[in-house]
């Protein structure tokens, strides 16, 4: 084997000999010494430690007479942690939003993230929570809302951006400070999703009720600005085959579509003769989306998908797009769930 290193210019080569010599070697020493004191001397003159310490969050939350108090269980650390409201929603939106999405984005998912738990604590209805969360309302997994401490954000964004974004998620928190989505008096089930494939759903072609603020949206700036838009993922046929619960086979699945939603997705498949939602194809297989096509060559299936996620209620990179064209927070919840009033929550 034989290693090359990159070229040194001549007069690299004529000086290695100097040095490398005695008054060289005493000058590379002199600097080795002279290092130490330069940082100190840094330090001395204003970049002290302490500095770092300084580099919290400036932005704090509004704190209201009678705070309304929610008991989250932390999976991780299988623990129940007592929180106010606004902390909690501030914790959901930074975990369920980039904090890059603009101000209004943020606004909109506050909102929404508020009206989700203020529903849920009014019709106290926790069956779904599991048995170790103890007194805990909610978990701060996808099966409620994602919900992240300040420990998991310090560790996501990193210390230099860490204030920076706590104080953007915190004004986007203050600035809709008791906010709620409603309709006919009633907080909404406030369902969102990543993108969409150019259009929301209908609650009934995901689940089965029909939800009349959960209405199919047309949402263009998905397409503009989601990344991975459109994905591809791949089974061999084995996989496919396995993950569907059908008889394992080498042969190529016979694979029709039966019936799609007006916005475009799966709804009704038939597979080797078996009849499948789109729904269910979508989470026996982790698709992004059930808006999906498929290609079959040699022993592969390749699923194309567009957009992320069930699609019913707001887009959040629909969002982010109607934000960057200038629309408000009401503005974009209003286009999302349709008929909805913004509230001030009823003590």
């Amino acid at each position: 084997m034989r290693i090359t290193t990159k070229y040194k210019p001549r007069w690299v080569k004529a000086a290695m000999p100097l040095l490398w010599g005695s008054a060289g070697m005493s000058l590379f020493l002199a600097v080795i010494l002279l290092i130490p004191s330069i940082l100190v001397k840094e330090f001395d003159e204003g970049w002290r430690p302490e500095a770092l310490l300084n580099m919290q969050p400036k932005e704090g939350l509004a704190a209201p007479d009678k705070p309304i108090l929610v008991p989250v269980y932390l999976t991780k650390e299988q623990t129940t942690v007592e929180m106010t409201l606004e902390e909690y929603v501030r914790g959901v939106i930074a975990a369920e939003m980039p904090a890059e999405f603009e101000l209004e984005a943020l606004k909109a998912q506050a909102i929404a993230a508020r009206t989700y738990i203020i529903r849920r604590m009014k019709l106290q209805n926790y069956e779904d929570m599991p048995e170790e969360a103890g007194d805990a309302i909610v978990t701060d997994t996808v099966s409620h809302q994602v919900f992240a401490t300040e420990a998991d954000l310090r560790e996501r964004w990193g210390w230099l951006a860490f204030a920076r974004n706590m104080d953007k998620m915190t004004r986007a928190v203050n600035e809709t400070a008791g906010l709620i989505l409603t309709y006919e008096g009633e907080p909404i089930e406030a369902t969102f999703f990543s993108a969409s494939n150019g259009f929301t759903e209908n609650s009934e072609d995901y689940w089965q009720a029909e939800i009349p603020y959960l209405r199919s949206v047309s949402s263009p700036w998905d397409r503009m600005y989601a990344p991975n838009f459109e994905r591809e993922t791949a089974f061999s046929f084995a996989e496919l085959y396995k993950q569907l619960g059908l008889p394992v086979s080498s042969q190529a699945p016979k694979m029709t579509i039966i019936k799609k939603s007006d916005s475009g997705r799966v709804l009704e498949a038939e597979i080797e003769g078996k009849p499948f939602t789109g729904r269910e194809i979508r989470e026996m297989l982790d698709l992004p989306s059930t808006d999906f096509t498929w290609e079959i060559s040699g022993g592969t299936v390749t699923f194309l998908t567009r957009g992320y996620g069930h699609g019913v209620g707001m887009s959040q990179w629909g969002a982010n797009g109607m934000a960057k064209e200038g629309r408000t927070a009401k503005e974009i919840l209003q286009h999302y769930y349709i008929g909805v009033k913004l509230e001030e929550i009823q003590k």
